[in-house]
């Protein structure tokens, strides 16, 4: 133990003197009172405070208001534009079924009438003595009965015009949903006359072109023709947007009176054409039918006149159908009316001043052309043609008279 303790000693003085002392004194340097000026600081609290509703408070609150109603505005244009397109889904859709309404129906009735008619030439030549002849009378009258009816209420309810309906309310109503579209991209603030604008339109469309079958429907037989409307009507404006001029006004004024005095003329006398034969075609389709029905109960009588007259207005009756309804005249008629609406139209919103507060002068000029199938340069050589006319008619009127 005391030689453990020698050695601990030895070792601890070793290392002790074993490290370096430090010969050099840095000297201190000597202190410096420097005074410098205290700058006055206002004791201030720092709120931190949202920047949207600092910005609200210090805006008007007419401002505000404003904005909420903007907003508002917007939302209902927004439930407006949904309604349009529900529509155009309806549309689309009831066109479709009503377009197979066509083609059922028109197949079914001139199968049914065939095949009465056979019936009716069978029963007319073993007519003498046979007894059993007369369930194939019964049937062929049954039949032609049936087809009568099929064939008066085709005639009444016009499926081929009804899908034509379907189809011009799809196309004004995406129409529509583009206008909406566009206008909720362009404009900032919207009013309430916007929404009540948009409204209008979707109500006169739906005027225009009902859902339902009964009650609403459209005269499929009007006492005279009738351009398709549409649109609501166009209230008075004062004020011209950009690009118009009194050249561009005279211009539209002139084309507007050819539209009407050349091709709404024209689609008018092609669209009572088309009514007349299609309401020639509806009342003999049944007629026919009816016809045979009826002499088709006095087969087996001791002429045989009945049962040719049942065969023969049996075969007219399904050549009549299948020109009406397979021809689809009362589309071809649907048809000449909505262009005859395409014409009013275009016309009133040439010689409203709507269009001209609204749209820039150029753009309505390249909307017009477009619409008529002309390019510009030969938009204006016909306004420039009609004015021409117009001038020498009044020339020749005030010689003449």
């Amino acid at each position: 133990m005391a030689s453990l303790q020698v050695s601990r000693v030895v070792l601890s003085s070793s290392t002790s003197c074993s490290r370096p002392k430090a010969a050099v004194s840095i000297p201190k340097l000597p202190k410096f009172n420097v005074s410098v000026p205290k700058i006055p600081i206002k004791k201030q609290t720092l709120s931190v405070k949202e920047p949207s509703f600092e910005f609200v408070e210090n805006l008007p609150l007419s401002l505000i208001q404003r904005r909420g109603s903007d907003a508002i505005q917007r939302a209902r244009l927004n439930t407006v534009l949904e309604e349009v397109m529900d529509r155009i889904e309806m549309h689309k859709n009831i066109g479709d079924q009503r377009n197979n309404w066509n083609s059922l129906l028109l197949n079914s009735v001139n199968m049914i009438t065939l095949t009465a008619a056979l019936m009716a030439g069978m029963a007319s030549v073993n007519a003498h003595g046979v007894d059993s002849v007369t369930a194939v009378k019964i049937a062929s009258t049954v039949l032609l009965t049936s087809a009568t009816g099929f064939a008066a209420l085709m005639s009444k309810i016009q499926p081929s015009q009804l899908t034509e309906e379907q189809r011009n309310a799809t196309r004004l109503f995406k129409r529509l949903r583009v206008e909406i579209e566009m206008f909720l991209r362009e404009n900032e603030d919207i009013t309430e006359e916007d929404v009540k604008e948009a409204i209008k339109r979707v109500l006169s469309l739906d005027k225009a072109y009902p859902l339902p079958l009964i009650g609403t429907m459209l005269e499929k037989f009007p006492e005279e023709f009738k351009p398709a409307s549409w649109w609501p009507e166009n209230k008075p404006k004062t004020g011209l947007a950009d690009g118009w001029s009194h050249e561009l006004e005279t211009e539209m004024r002139e084309v507007a009176h050819v539209v009407k005095s050349r091709d709404a003329e024209e689609y008018e006398k092609l669209g009572n054409v088309a009514l007349k034969l299609n309401r020639f075609l509806a009342i003999s389709g049944p007629v026919l039918t009816g016809v045979s029905a009826v002499s088709s109960v006095f087969i087996g009588q001791d002429s045989g006149l009945a049962g040719i007259v049942a065969m023969t207005c049996a075969s007219l009756a399904a050549v009549v159908n299948t020109l009406e309804h397979g021809g689809q005249v009362g589309m071809v008629f649907e048809m000449y009316r909505n262009s005859a609406g395409f014409f009013s139209l275009l016309e009133e919103t040439m010689n409203s001043t709507e269009k001209k507060e609204n749209e820039n002068g150029q753009v309505y000029e390249t909307r017009v052309a477009v619409k008529l199938g002309r390019s510009l340069s030969e938009l204006r050589d016909l306004a420039k043609r009609s004015d021409l006319s117009q001038v020498k008619a009044n020339e020749f009127a005030s010689k003449l008279f």
